[in-house]
């Protein structure tokens, strides 16, 4: 399990581990959009530690739209390319979890979060409630599985902690629904407890489950 700390570090491209900046992305993979079609921003990439069971080796990213924010809710058992499908009454399949081992670095850096460098550290027994890849969940409510439309039981990846933000550019505009008026927070700022596809069926074979 390891903590993942923002640092004040401007990231520059090439960066692997960052919050903004320009994701590193699959081969012939696109910037991912919202259905809404607006482009969604990139709140953070990282290199997945290569001990983390699962997911060791994987380059993580995690994106939502810059004018859809709401928290995310699905069934147990999600439907085919549920990442791009609207559920729990959302308009929008707002946000999007991506995972591959290969990667190019985007043409241009995003425009809504301010790019930071990330850096990651072993956890210890007082990190439970941090931002952290690897582990197990910290739940502040009843656990929750889902099972992907594949098949497989998702696994946890990572956990985002309520209210955590991302600090936005200075041009760029203010989060609806935002709880802090200089940065963006995932999913209404609940706490995000990021699970996937361990048998990696698809890119963005995967969910993040909110609880408040």
């Amino acid at each position: 399990m390891y903590v993942i700390e923002m640092t004040s570090e401007p990231a520059v491209a090439g960066d692997r581990d960052t919050v903004g900046g320009r994701p590193i992305l699959e081969t012939e993979q696109s910037w991912p959009d919202c259905t809404c079609g607006r482009r969604m921003a990139l709140f953070f990439q990282i290199d997945v530690p290569a001990d983390v069971p699962h997911f060791g080796g994987e380059h993580l990213l995690v994106f939502q739209c810059p004018i859809h924010n709401d928290a995310a809710f699905g069934p147990r058992r999600l439907p085919e390319r549920y990442w791009e499908t609207p559920l729990g009454g959302n308009e929008t399949a707002f946000w999007r979890i991506l995972r591959h081992r290969g990667g190019v670095v985007a043409a241009s850096p995003d425009d809504i979060i301010q790019p930071l460098r990330l850096a990651l550290r072993p956890s210890g027994p007082d990190d439970e409630w941090d931002f952290r890849v690897g582990g197990h969940p910290a739940w502040i409510q009843e656990p929750e599985d889902h099972i992907c439309a594949c098949g497989a039981d998702l696994e946890f990846l990572a956990q985002i902690p309520e209210n955590l933000g991302f600090p936005k550019r200075p041009e760029a505009p203010e989060q609806i629904d935002t709880f802090d008026f200089d940065a963006y927070g995932l999913c209404l700022g609940n706490m995000a407890y990021l699970f996937a596809c361990p048998r990696r069926c698809d890119a963005a074979a995967a969910w993040p489950i909110n609880q408040h």
